[in-house]
């Protein structure tokens, strides 16, 4: 059998009310050579009896079910690298969907491109209305990222795995953490893959359809959640110090962790009133603990961004904020102008 060109996985957990028009978009992909690897987690609903109905009804199309117990996103995303046949993996996450030319869009790039990994645009779409709250990740084409020479521009692709597409050898050489985190798992995920990444390319064209669901796992983090996912990326730096091509990134690690703990998670947070205050201090204490080149990093400096014309330009003013004590002041305001607007941005 010929190789597949792609092979795209898909995590499934409690989605029967998504799953079908998942797997629809899927399945008529229009790139011919596609490999649809399906990680049921152990999901308590009719997730796995969704799945079986597709495969017996697209027996033409390469859908293979991986049925296991459940042990969380992070592991099923493993199992499913080592289950792939195909020359380039992707994700899609089974609550959401795919434009019908996702795979051949990214694949023809990436062969064009000779890219380890091409990231394309993407809707953000409200689950429950089909409301668009914004297009994102375009206006990128005409760039591409030599990490070997600018390692930093990777703070300003979004830390998701869906609207991406990657090289096989890059994610069969990826290192596991020995305890994986319970949140920002994306993120960290994506860390580990740039450790074998030499080129990132980009396609304007949003491809990807991502849900905004309120009972969303992001949306519901929990104190508890926050200790176990600081010490995986305290793993994930000693795994940048001890290897070749993450000794020269450490900058952009320490960064990467202050856009990720600094901003977004406290962002999140944030809704907890009664803890925030002990919550941002901890979280400051954390950084300069563990990642201190987020203070004097040059990605990360107002006239660095200026001069060199870097996208990184917000978050270096939300550095300035941060450092200023202003960000839960900030933080208010940005929620009242989100509230009042009926908006959602997503940082």
């Amino acid at each position: 059998m010929e190789q597949p060109k792609i092979s795209i996985i898909v995590p499934v957990y409690k989605v029967e009310k998504y799953l079908r028009r998942s797997m629809d978009s899927l399945v008529k992909q229009t790139l011919d050579g596609v490999e649809i690897i399906c990680i049921n987690d152990g999901s308590p609903d009719n997730c796995l009896s969704i799945l079986k109905e597709y495969q017996e009804k697209y027996k033409d199309k390469n859908i293979v079910i991986i049925d296991k117990k459940n042990e969380g996103v992070w592991k099923g995303r493993y199992d499913g690298i080592k289950k792939a046949t195909g020359e380039y993996i992707a994700f899609v996450d089974s609550d959401d969907y795919i434009t019908l030319d996702y795979a051949e869009k990214l694949y023809t790039a990436a062969k064009k491109n000779n890219s380890d990994i091409v990231v394309s645009g993407f809707y953000r779409v409200d689950v429950e209305t089909e409301h668009v709250y914004s297009t994102e990740m375009t206006g990128f084409s005409k760039r591409t990222i030599n990490m070997d020479e600018n390692p930093e521009d990777v703070l300003t692709i979004n830390a998701a795995l869906w609207n991406k597409l990657y090289k096989s050898e890059v994610l069969k050489k990826l290192k596991n953490l020995e305890k994986p985190p319970r949140i920002l798992d994306d993120m960290m995920f994506l860390m580990m893959a740039y450790l074998n990444t030499k080129t990132i390319s980009f396609i304007d064209d949003p491809l990807y359809y991502y849900m905004v669901r309120s009972d969303s796992i992001i949306s519901q983090i929990k104190l508890e959640q926050i200790e176990s996912t600081e010490k995986a990326m305290i793993e994930i730096k000693k795994i940048y110090k001890e290897d070749k091509n993450g000794k020269n990134k450490m900058e952009v690690v320490d960064s990467m962790a202050f856009l990720h703990f600094g901003l977004s998670l406290m962002f999140r947070m944030s809704s907890d009133k009664q803890n925030f205050k002990k919550v941002l201090k901890e979280n400051r204490e954390y950084l300069d603990r563990e990642f201190q080149l987020w203070r004097k990093t040059k990605y990360l400096k107002l006239g660095y961004c200026i001069s060199h014309k870097s996208k990184n330009f917000k978050v270096a003013v939300m550095k300035k904020i941060y450092l200023l004590h202003m960000y839960r002041a900030f933080l208010g305001f940005y929620k009242f102008i989100l509230n009042t607007f009926k908006i959602d941005i997503k940082w």
